[in-house]
Formats: structure tokens, sequence, C-alpha cells
């Protein structure tokens, strides 16, 4: 009887790894993705590795991205500088954007249909988060990336934000999907 049971256990333990196989991609290909997604947008403009000393960024569509971590997660390419006005430490932050998944995005394409957000429909809710503190849902949900160009500019900045994973909305971090935003922001709700 035991040397009955070994081939049907073998068999079991068999049937049940080829069926745990999976053809999913492990988190690392997952990131080697996204990495190649924005660089293949990326390439297609001027990038400055670091954010201007003197804080004078070039501004407009031809305008370069520039660089905004050390881990190269967000990159930001400023249309407008906004105010002089710049908040501070957990100041209320309202923005309106409208946002593109990179894995779809085409420059110069017809991207209408593929872009969310709030930034064309003023019914919707107030879209804020409180600067430098990501310790309460209303920041974190947006992620980090999202509140890296208010260390920069003033109100009513505009920019095009490219946000990798690692720094964007938190419930979103396991997809492994990067997003050019279109961002302005704003002192009070509009």
């Amino acid at each position: 009887m035991k040397k009955f049971l070994s081939p049907i256990v073998l068999l079991f333990a068999l049937a049940m790894g080829l069926s745990s196989c999976d053809d999913s991609k492990s988190y690392a290909e997952l990131l080697a993705d996204e990495n190649q997604a924005v660089n293949k947008f990326l390439v297609q403009f001027r990038v400055e590795e670091n954010v201007p000393a003197d804080g004078k960024f070039e501004i407009g569509e031809n305008a370069p991205f520039y660089r905004l971590d050390d881990d190269s997660n967000v990159y930001m390419q400023v249309l407008d500088p906004g105010s002089d006005v710049k908040p501070e430490k957990n100041d209320r932050v309202y923005f309106r954007f409208t946002r593109y998944n990179m894995f779809y995005y085409v420059v110069g394409g017809d991207n209408s249909l593929l872009g969310t957000g709030n930034a064309d429909n003023m019914n919707s809710a107030s879209t804020y988060f409180l600067f430098e503190n990501i310790s309460i849902s209303e920041s974190s949900q947006y992620g980090y990336g999202i509140q890296l160009p208010m260390k920069y500019l003033g109100y009513d900045a505009k920019v095009n934000l490219v946000v990798k994973s690692q720094e964007g909305p938190s419930d979103e971090i396991s997809y492994v999907v990067p997003y050019l935003y279109e961002v302005r922001y704003y002192k009070s709700q509009i």
C-alpha cells in the first residue's frame, strides 16, 4: 500500500506545482517595464539631472524635464512657475490634474480618451494635500511625487510631472504603473 501511495502523492504534488505556475511578471520585471516606459517618454525631451541652484527654471512646453529626486522617480517640466508665494509645511495645497498611464501615452498623439483626473470637471470634489505631510490620508493617497514641485514653485504653478509608482498614489504602488500628470496648484479651492 505504501508503494502505491507514494506515486499518487508525487503526482498530486506535481499537479499542484504545475497549477501554481503563473505567467505573470515578477516585481523586478514590472519595475524594469516601468523604467523602460519612462525612459521611452523622456528620451524625446531634454532632461536635467539637477534642479537649478538659483531656482530659475526654463519654462514652457520646450523646457526640459528636471529630475526632482535622487532615485529618478519624479521629473518635472515647468509650464508656469506660479506666484512668489510658496506653501509652508502643513499648508493645504489644492490641485487639479489630468494623468496619463505612460504605458499607453504617445507624445503628440490623441490622448484625450486616456487622461483621468479632475482638471476638466469643476464639479468634482476638492483635491488637496498638506504640504510635506504624508501622515494623513488626504496627502498620502496621492503619493509624495505630486508634492515635490511645490518645494520649488509657488501657488498657481502648472507643471507636467512624470511620477513612477514608488512616489505615486499609495494604493497603486503595487501596480507599478508610471503616470504623466499635468497639474495646476492653488492656495484655495476653486
